[in-house]
Order: C-alpha cells, then sequence, then structure tokens
C-alpha cells in the first residue's frame, strides 16, 4: 500500500469516528494538517500524532526518523496559515517553528506520551524539527 493510500484510510477512518482511529494510531492524540505545497500549491491533508500544549497543537515533523524532513514541514514553512481537524471540529491555526529549551521541552514531552519519537530522533542525524499550531486570531 502506498503511503497516499495509507494516509486516505486513515483520514476516511478519521472523519467517521470524530478523530478515533485504529491500527498504529489507537489511542493517541491524532489531528488532520491541512497544508498546501510550497511548489505545487497543490491542497494536501497529512494524519499527525500531536501533543497538546494549552489552546496549542504541537506536532513532530519525525517522519519514523528518515533522513529528510516531511513534505508537510517544508509546506508550513512556505503557508503557515491553514487549518486543522480534531476531533469532530475544524479548527484556523498560525505554524511556528520553535527551537531551544522550547523545542527541547515539547519534544521531552512527546516522548514521555509517546516512546517511539525518542526512537525517530535516535534514527537519524537530523534535530527532528517541533512546529506548534495557533489557533488563528
Amino acid at each position: 500500500m502506498s503511503m497516499a493510500d495509507f494516509n486516505q484510510q486513515v483520514i476516511s477512518e478519521f472523519r467517521e469516528n470524530d478523530g478515533a482511529v485504529g491500527g498504529m494510531f489507537e489511542g493517541m492524540p491524532l489531528l488532520l494538517l491541512h497544508h498546501v505545497g510550497a511548489r505545487s500549491g497543490t491542497a494536501r491533508i497529512a494524519p499527525l500524532v500531536y501533543l497538546a500544549d494549552g489552546d496549542r497543537y504541537v506536532i513532530f515533523a519525525s517522519k519514523g526518523g528518515a533522513p529528510e524532513h516531511p513534505a508537510w514541514y517544508h509546506n508550513l514553512l512556505a503557508n503557515p496559515r491553514t487549518r486543522i481537524e480534531v476531533g469532530d471540529r475544524e479548527l484556523d491555526v498560525v505554524a511556528a517553528e520553535v527551537s531551544g529549551a522550547e523545542r527541547d521541552e515539547l519534544y521531552t514531552r512527546q516522548v514521555q506520551a509517546a516512546p517511539q519519537f525518542g526512537e525517530y530522533q535516535e534514527k537519524t542525524t537530523r534535530k527532528i524539527p517541533v512546529v506548534v499550531l495557533e489557533p488563528a486570531a
């Protein structure tokens, strides 16, 4: 199964069950990130595990520990105003990468919540970017 097919299955299941998904995402907080291709301009949706931080949603550009950043990360840098689906609602958000102590603290919290994120960081030489999605004013 291609990644696109897999993502489409997860997106369908998410929407049918108000954000609850089984399989590898069972029991994990999941959101659907809408993003626009930085070069193509194509609208895309990525299902991503998130960490709640107050009214912010924190996402991690882990790509399972791959050597390169996921496409959505580059797309958010180019087009930070976007939309997410969480549970049964949609929110307009603004994406911003965080760094330094804030990045490290959020990543540590995510590893505590989902230990595989520690494994993803160990698999790659890049420092996995942390992106905060703030509700748009």
